[in-house]
């Protein structure tokens, strides 16, 4: 019998009764992070790591029961071994290992090998299955490393602030905004962040969290304040009536769908930064070697050709339906 099964409702544990990252509601919870495909409301307890507490209650509801435990911990459920280790993707993501008799499994929830210099770097768990992302499970998602990545950008918000117009960069608002914000050269401008993103950096550094300053965007003030400034916007806020307070300005978009310039062009960016929280081909290949595992399972992304190509390297792997999402 499998140690862990795909259920309509998530990855359940029968012999702890547990659910990891389920998508519908359940009695408890597992959750690797605070994404809100993997953190969904309505469960009767949560269990997390200790640095998702305070984003997980400002997604869910303060109100949640949350336990939390921090990386390498044992937690014993009716006799299954659980522990939450770092999968390097945003701050407060985990691996989550489950050994039962003899038996260990590791879902990885969504992950990257790069160590991002905020969140917990990706340790590696040996384990017998590896549950694993392929958000970029194709040969052409190689990512540069991201100090390169960071000086393009402030060479390019410098060259828009030289010309006196405004940079906005596109964003998510757990993962992406905090890297971009830590990496930015602050001699060329102020950094704005639209209330959602603000909202999220407030809460992290009310929680002892370390980023740079930032401004709430306020649609009131006048152009003038933003000229030369650069701008974070979440997705969601992209085209809206946000940008009509802005004056001139150039957008980029700073994902790893950006390796794709067919994907820039839908995106109606004038520059896009290939930047993501998740492994590239790469790292996916890696992460697998380094966890010794014999069978994998592919939840989200390319997986049918991440498997493939894992079946074809002589290991055993299979995909598996899931709800997860593969943002970049």
């Amino acid at each position: 019998m499998d140690l862990l099964k795909f259920t309509s409702k998530g990855i359940y544990c029968p012999p702890a009764g547990v659910y990891l990252d389920p998508w519908k509601p359940v009695q408890k919870a597992l959750i690797t992070h605070a994404h809100s495909d993997h953190a969904r409301s309505g469960s009767q307890e949560y269990l997390a790591h200790a640095d998702s507490e305070a984003l997980l209650k400002l997604r869910l509801g303060r109100n949640i029961s949350l336990q939390t435990v921090q990386y390498g911990k044992d937690v014993l459920i009716n006799g299954v071994r659980f522990s939450f280790h770092p999968a390097g993707h945003i701050v407060g993501s985990a691996q989550i290992r489950v050994e039962y008799k003899g038996e260990v499994w590791v879902f990885s929830g969504d992950y990257k090998l790069e160590h991002d210099g905020f969140s917990a770097g990706f340790e590696p768990v040996k384990c017998h299955t590896f549950i694993s992302e392929s958000t970029f499970g194709l040969p052409v998602y190689r990512w540069k490393p991201q100090a390169e990545v960071f000086a393009e950008m402030n060479s390019w918000w410098a060259q828009n602030a030289r010309e006196g117009i405004s940079s906005v960069v596109v964003a998510y608002s757990l993962g992406k905004a905090q890297r971009i914000l830590k990496y930015l050269d602050r001699s060329i401008g102020k950094v704005y962040a639209h209330p959602s993103i603000y909202a999220m950096h407030q809460t992290m550094r009310e929680n002892g969290f370390q980023l740079p300053g930032d401004y709430l965007f306020d649609r009131n003030q006048k152009k003038e304040e933003y000229k030369s400034s650069l701008l974070l916007i979440p997705p969601a806020a992209d085209g809206g009536e946000w940008m009509n307070k802005l004056g001139d300005y150039e957008q980029a978009f700073a994902s790893g769908w950006m390796q794709v310039r067919g994907t820039r062009r839908r995106n109606n960016a004038s520059k896009g930064f290939v930047l993501s929280d998740h492994a590239d081909w790469d790292g996916l290949n890696a992460a697998v070697k380094l966890t010794e595992a014999e069978r994998v399972i592919v939840t989200h992304g390319y997986t049918a050709s991440f498997a493939q190509w894992l079946c074809e390297k002589g290991i055993r792997a299979e995909v598996a339906k899931t709800d997860y999402s593969s943002e970049g």
